[in-house]
């Protein structure tokens, strides 16, 4: 099991992974210095989630095991993942961690850490208004940081280890969200919120790059079930032109592994 590279821009940072990573990836992966980047997959017709259907996740991805591999990876990379209550109400056990999308790669994952002198895994950070955090979640009990809001820190206090007011009013402004962050020395965050929180990203021009998976599935659509797609939740076009460049491409059988930058 692993990619094969198509494309790649000539000027695109080779970081240095341990061999089975590097096997894998058919190549090195690095970032030129800080950097916030998103990781998603999705159907051929667009779909990102089907909200109504348990592990929605896995039926857009077609169950890929080198797409689980390349989230592994990227978040070895990651010092924090930021994710969104509406991803950690969908994965009620999840930590986000590189060994916990796959782990027969562990070792290699603990490696390109160890590699990079980052910690033994990465922080995550829920960005939230408060109101439907569920603080029973076993991934608050390891540290998560919850960034929310001065009325939420209120609401939350005493609640959750590591909290933090962000802004007054009623939603999280993701860049002060960031700045939170990267004032902690977090320079690689990796996005991994569902689709309505990276189009608020996408908006504000916070995102530097983008990892799209291409499944080779058709998901469909009918108006009275609500079916997710890469951006929700703000227009773009005809006002605001987003328009990234493609810099790798690469192959694992019929998937496609697009990285895109801002």
């Amino acid at each position: 099991m692993s990619l094969q590279l198509l494309w790649e821009h000539p000027d695109l940072a080779q970081g240095e992974l341990p061999d089975a990573l590097r096997d894998f990836y058919d190549g090195g992966l690095g970032f030129d210095g800080p950097c916030v980047y998103a990781n998603f997959v999705e159907t051929l017709d667009g779909v990102v989630s089907i909200p109504a259907v348990e592990r929605s996740n896995a039926l857009v991805a077609d169950e890929s095991e080198d797409d689980k591999f390349l989230m592994g990876i990227l978040r070895a990379l990651a010092d924090v993942v930021l994710i969104g209550t509406g991803t950690l109400l969908a994965s009620p056990k999840g930590r986000w961690r590189p060994e916990g999308v796959y782990p027969p790669a562990r070792d290699a994952f603990a490696a390109l850490r160890a590699q990079l002198g980052k910690t033994e895994r990465p922080a995550v950070a829920i960005v939230t208004s408060g109101a439907s955090l569920d603080v029973a979640h076993p991934v608050l009990a390891d540290g998560a940081i919850v960034l929310t809001t001065v009325r939420g820190a209120a609401e939350l206090a005493g609640a959750v280890p590591d909290l933090v007011a962000v802004n007054d009013g009623d939603w999280v402004g993701l860049a002060a969200a960031l700045g939170v962050l990267r004032a902690r020395g977090y320079e690689h965050i990796l996005a991994e919120a569902g689709p309505t929180t990276f189009g608020e990203l996408v908006a504000a021009s916070l995102v530097d790059e983008l990892f799209l998976t291409v499944a080779p599935v058709i998901a469909g659509r009918l108006e009275s079930r609500r079916r997710l797609s890469l951006v929700e939740g703000v227009e773009l076009l005809p006002d605001v032109r987003v328009a990234p460049h493609l810099v790798s491409i690469r192959r694992g059988g019929d998937h496609l592994f697009k990285r895109y930058r801002f």
